[in-house]
Parts: C-alpha cells; structure tokens; sequence
C-alpha cells in the first residue's frame, strides 16, 4: 500500500475512532420494526390534502383554534392567525425565538411552547410574557409541546435536557438526542396559581407532544426516541403513575392533539430508521456514524402520516402519504369541517376535508 494512501487511511480511522462529538450513546434494544402492517397499513389517504400557502413564513409546527381562526407557530418565530372562513392571514405576534406548541386557556390567553424561551403567554391583546423558563434550578432549553386541564394547570414536555434547542436548532437537536438515546426529556407542570414549575416525568428519550383528555383524568406524552406514547395518570387510584399507551411505533411520534369525541391526533414525522435501530444496542458504531457527514447519518425521511387514536390507545383513522412531497407533518388539528396538517419544514399548511377522514376508519 502507497505511503500516502496509508497515512490517509491512518487519520481516517484515527477521526471515525477519536473526534469528538457532542454525543455520548447509551445502548439499549430497539423493539423490532413491524412496518406498515394492521392498523397502521399503508395507504395514500392524504394525498387528497389542499394547500394554504404562507407566503413570508414557514414550517406550522404548531397549531391551535379559536373560533373560526387556525393559530400557527412559524419558524420565523411569527405566530400566524389563518382565518378558515376568509382565508385571511395575519402575522399576529412574534416570539423572537423558536414557538412549537401551542393551546388557549379559559382567558383566550395562547400559552406557547417556545424552544428557545421556555413557557410564554400571549394575551388577547398581543402582550407576550415568560411563565416559566427554569425548574428546580435547571433552565428548560427546550420546551416543546402543552396543554391545559380544567384547573388552569399547563402540561408541558422539555424535550431535551442535554440538547437544547441552541444546538443548532430544533431540528438538529432532535437528531443528537435521538441518537444518543440517554433520557434527558421530561415532562412538566406550571401551576398560574404558585407560579410553580415542576418535573412529573423524567428519563424520556425525548419528550414531545402533550395532550390532555376533555376530562382532565390524564396526560398524554409522546416519547419520539422510544417510538411509543405514554399515559399519566391525573385522578384515580393511579394518579401520579404512568403507564405505556401505545408501543413500537411504526415511525417517530411528534404532536399530539386532542380532537373530538374522545380522538387524540397524532403526527408520525417520519418512518423507523433501520439503521438507526440496527445501531441501538452499539454505542460505539453510534459514535462512529456521528463523526460521518450529516447527510450520511439517520436522517427524517420524507412520509406523511397522521393517525387518530382513542384514549386507551386503539388506532381509529390512519392517513397516510407515502410520498411525503406534498406535505411533511408533525402532527394534526381538528375543527368542523377540516383537519389541518402541522409541519416543521414545509412552505405551508395542509388540510383535508373531514368528511373525506371520517370515512376512513380503521377496520
């Protein structure tokens, strides 16, 4: 072997081997993927979807209803009020950091999940302010999702304790969390009344959409790395447990909002990764991959898919894009007569006639 190519291979396998990178993995067993097959078998359901166009901003993360207005939460930090009657769009208020979740209280005050700043509030009038940014001495570097109960307290994920949104940006910090796999998410409660903050659940391999049932009995969070959604208990004899609701995911779990009649919608983001899984118990190789070029590490990959589920975790509607070129989602919002789809990356918004939804029940 020529000198020189024996020296390049030298610093090569020295860098795959020694460089260092912001993750330390921690092995553990992927369960085993069973694809698009039951309720979740494939179908091309959401390729019916119309586009709203958001011509200054983009990627609705999250979204919330209020009377006859969709609120969106845009990358450009802007929360956009979509008028479903006049299709009028008005660039309301702007966080100036990174808004995900979003929901209304009894006041029409929009809480909002802001990645960047912690637990904001927005009055009707367009004052922002800061609830909560720390919990028990610990800053919340990325809150990511939220919903209110009946007595005024907001439910809330902190997806990553290690990696905060600043690394990079949401996305980016997403993919190093998952990647790592070490349980840093963590789901939270703030009380308006003490102005409290505090941890229900933590060791969440990141934690992300939140949901509360219509009768403030549980909590629903979404755990993306471990591709399952679990259930804490508000009332009765389990009250401050938490149970699995639904395991082994066919991709990675992102929103989740509470519809009607019991539903609560969930967002794939994207399908399993088979690399990614195959790695899970080698936190070496894991290593190794992320020393590779970010377009040669596990990556999202395009596929639109949004399902409704009902509170014990039997799957009711599955939509599906198996393309993902004409929306890729995080999640979905039920009104009347639409189901809107969310985006993190997308140019715009999505929706589907419900009527065209309600058809489509799972068997």
């Amino acid at each position: 072997m020529p000198k020189k190519v024996l020296l390049f291979v030298i610093i090569l396998s020295t860098y795959l081997l020694l460089w260092p990178v912001p993750i330390d993995p921690v092995s553990w067993e992927a369960p085993k993927d069973q694809g698009f097959v039951g309720d979740f078998e494939q179908n091309t359901r959401l390729e019916t979807i119309e586009i709203i166009n958001l011509p200054d901003t983009h990627g609705p993360e999250g979204l919330a209803l209020k009377g006859s207005e969709i609120y969106a939460a845009t990358r450009e930090g802007w929360i956009v009020r979509y008028n479903e009657g006049t299709g009028e769009q008005i660039k309301w208020v702007n966080t100036e950091g990174s808004p995900l979740g979003l929901v209304f209280d009894k006041e029409n005050n929009l809480l909002i999940a802001d990645a960047y700043k912690g637990l904001l509030k927005v009055t009707p009038s367009g004052e922002l302010s800061v609830l909560t940014r720390s919990v028990n001495g610990t800053d919340i570097d990325y809150a990511d999702d939220l919903d209110i109960t009946a007595d005024g307290k907001i439910y809330f994920s902190d997806a990553s304790t290690k990696f905060g949104a600043h690394m990079g940006g949401t996305y980016a910090a997403s993919l190093l969390d998952t990647m790592e796999h070490g349980g840093h998410g963590r789901l939270l409660v703030y009380d308006p009344i003490d102005e409290s903050t505090k941890i229900l659940m933590d060791g969440l391999n990141f934690a992300n959409g939140v949901a509360a049932d219509a009768n403030s009995e549980f909590i629903l969070v979404n755990e993306t790395g471990g591709y399952r959604i679990h259930k804490y208990w508000l009332k009765g004899p389990k009250t401050g447990q938490s149970d699995v609701l639904i395991d082994n995911l066919p991709g990675f779990p992102d929103n989740i909002v509470r519809g009607r009649d019991g539903r609560f919608w969930v967002g794939l983001v994207s399908p399993r990764s088979k690399a990614l899984d195959n790695l899970s118990s080698s936190p070496i190789l894991r290593k190794v991959v992320q020393r590779l070029p970010a377009f040669m590490r596990p990556q999202a990959v395009p596929y639109s898919h949004v399902f409704a589920m009902n509170g014990e975790g039997e799957v009711l509607i599955s939509l599906q894009d198996p393309n993902g070129e004409h929306h890729t989602n995080t999640g979905a919002l039920e009104t009347d007569d639409w189901l809107y789809i969310s985006s993190l990356h997308a140019d715009n918004l999505a929706r589907i006639s419900w009527s065209n939804v309600a058809m489509e029940q799972v068997d």
